[in-house]
């Protein structure tokens, strides 16, 4: 895993995203270099569509693994779900749904 990692650093775009095999879902991505920092690698964790697709534009970005405790902290936090709730029934529904609000 670590060559290929090595060999997409060094041979990957600036932003490019290539999918981690069996694991659908999870992306490395090649951060650019900035003015302070070399090029880097970001892992992405994007959830992906029936088509492998990610389904969102971009995805929650990690560069270390105590990043990853943090958010796995936060993402059981109960009163997020709390506040997901309510966000949900405050949102007019999605086009998915069907639901036209009537002005």
């Amino acid at each position: 895993m670590t060559d290929a990692l090595e060999r997409f650093l060094e041979t990957g775009k600036d932003w490019q995203r290539v999918p981690v095999k069996g694991s659908p879902g999870i992306f490395v991505v090649k951060a650019p270099a900035s003015r302070g920092r070399s090029a880097s690698l970001l892992v992405e964790v994007n959830p992906v569509g029936e088509d492998g697709a990610p389904t969102k534009r971009r995805g929650l970005m990690l560069r270390r693994r105590d990043e990853l405790e943090r958010f796995r902290r936060l993402l059981e936090d109960k009163r997020l779900e709390e506040v997901l709730d309510a966000i949900e029934r405050l949102n007019p529904a999605s086009e998915e749904g069907g639901e036209a609000l009537e002005i």
